[in-house]
């Protein structure tokens, strides 16, 4: 198998998530005893959380360069940076390594094309659902117009993000209002639902949605796990 680097702890709830699902992933494919081969670099997400409020992007991507440096040197062979909204500095990584970053936003677009969506809800940050970086990719590799909640609801799912599923709180106010703006966007004509924050997976686990959801987290998870098994799973 080969290695993979994992640029984890933002935050660390959907890490733990991203490491038990390699693990299950390769004793699921190989059986017995195997487990995955990785490398975790588990930034301090405060600072990183800081940058990002303040829009210092820049500072916040060379953080994550210098530590994807660090896997690379240590034999990484690929990374995976198990979040959404800090793929606004996949290029600084990009450029800090010679091997591949491999690109949440492509996972998500295979899993959609191979559902035939073309109408996307997206659920995330206020980075993630305001700023380009997610939509045109969507939009320009794959094809798929993104859907968003309006002004007021971003900023109550953004809130939720960072005070409570962050910190490991997965309340059922919170459960019934991400549930409640699926439907809305599900009646403005989207055909799925991204979970675009790593965390929401967790927080909507079990939940009956009104669209079909593609959860990040996991589409991620998938192609981190074909490279390092070299196959297609």
């Amino acid at each position: 198998m080969r290695m993979l680097g994992v640029l984890g702890g933002m935050s660390w709830e959907s890490t733990v998530t991203y490491y038990q699902l390699l693990n299950r992933g390769v004793r699921d494919r190989l059986g017995g005893l195997h487990s995955a081969p990785l490398l975790l670099h588990s930034v301090d997400f405060a600072p990183i959380a800081a940058r990002q409020k303040a829009g210092e992007w820049d500072a916040a991507g060379q953080v994550l360069a210098e530590a994807a440096r660090g896997l690379e040197g240590a034999g990484a062979t690929a990374l995976l940076l198990a979040t959404n909204t800090m793929h606004k500095v996949a290029a600084a990584i990009e450029q800090a390594v010679d091997i591949p970053l491999l690109h949440i936003g492509d996972a998500v677009g295979q899993a959609l094309q191979g559902q035939g969506v073309e109408r996307a809800a997206l659920l995330g940050t206020r980075f993630t659902m305001q700023e380009a970086f997610y939509r045109e990719r969507l939009g320009q590799h794959y094809g798929i117009e993104v859907l968003v909640p309006g002004a007021q609801a971003i900023s109550e799912i953004d809130r939720v993000i960072f005070q409570e599923l962050c910190v490991g709180q997965f309340l059922p106010d919170a459960r019934a209002f991400y549930l409640d703006q699926l439907a809305q966007l599900k009646a403005q004509g989207a055909q799925a639902a991204i979970l675009g924050c790593t965390e929401i997976g967790l927080l909507l686990e079990g939940c009956e949605s009104p669209l079909p959801l593609v959860d990040s987290g996991e589409r991620h998870v998938a192609m981190g796990l074909e490279w390092m098994l070299d196959c297609a799973l």
